[in-house]
């Protein structure tokens, strides 16, 4: 008869954080879903709270978490956001100099995460949904080809301005990583609109986190030698050699 149970799972948790346990039942004649990490290793199943904003609200979680212990996502992320406090100086083809007003600073951000959620939202949906299967072992190389390209462009004199592009570009690939991780949560196929709804809303949370915690050190510290050469220069060199070391780890059999 339909009751409110107390489920608590938590196998593995202690060896690996990123373990997740994942239930599936039917109480009172409803499907019910739920997913167990070690910060909600216990969970209560009622079957009068397992409609759309449940699920939803369960796989946003999962959704913010993915994106903040995806390393390649938030250094792709990042290395499209550093030149965003920069512009082209009005004479010679590619120099850069700070923005002096903060809006055209917002501006550059907002296309590049504008451009970033448009291109993973999509192969997110279209693969969840099974309209596109890409083919395995070639998404998470290409993810971290895509840093690579994303950090080196700050060393350029022209794919730096292109940053909104490389994000729509490659925002669509790491849209299949998304995917990835989802189906790996067992989506429930009864709720699956407020399964995916739930999680690209939480990366996107996650993300907007990640950019309310960048931008405001970019802005403050635009005009020192440290930002321009430490930030731009040297940080683009060090996250292009991290990830292509996951290029080669991702590319061995």
């Amino acid at each position: 008869p339909p009751a409110v149970i107390t489920v608590r799972y938590q196998l593995f948790f202690d060896q690996d954080t990123l373990h997740r346990g994942l239930l599936k039942a039917s109480l009172g004649g409803k499907n019910i879903s739920a997913v167990f990490s070690p910060e909600r290793p216990e969970q209560t199943i009622d079957p009068a709270k397992s409609g759309f904003f449940w699920v939803l609200s369960d796989y946003l979680i999962e959704g913010v978490w993915h994106i903040w212990i995806g390393a390649d996502h938030i250094l792709f992320l990042i290395s499209l956001l550093i030149p965003c406090v920069y512009r082209r100086q009005a004479s010679g083809s590619g120099g850069l100099r700070p923005v002096e007003k903060i809006r055209p600073a917002l501006v550059n951000v907002l296309a590049v995460v504008t451009a970033f959620t448009l291109a993973h939202s999509v192969t997110l949906g279209l693969t969840v949904l099974e309209i596109v299967t890409p083919p395995e072992g070639i998404v998470e190389p290409v993810i971290a080809a895509s840093v690579i390209v994303a950090a080196l462009a700050n060393l350029t004199r022209h794919l730096v301005h292109l940053r909104w592009q490389i994000a729509l570009g490659f925002g669509l690939v790491h849209g299949f990583g998304f995917a990835s991780v989802l189906s790996d949560l067992g989506l429930p196929r009864e709720q699956l609109t407020a399964a995916l709804l739930g999680f690209n809303v939480g990366v996107e949370l996650g993300q907007l986190a990640i950019v309310c915690a960048f931008f405001p050190i970019a802005w403050a510290l635009r005009r020192t030698a440290f930002y321009r050469w430490g930030v731009m220069v040297a940080g683009s060199i060090s996250i292009a050699a991290v990830a292509a070391f996951w290029l080669v780890q991702r590319l061995m059999p």
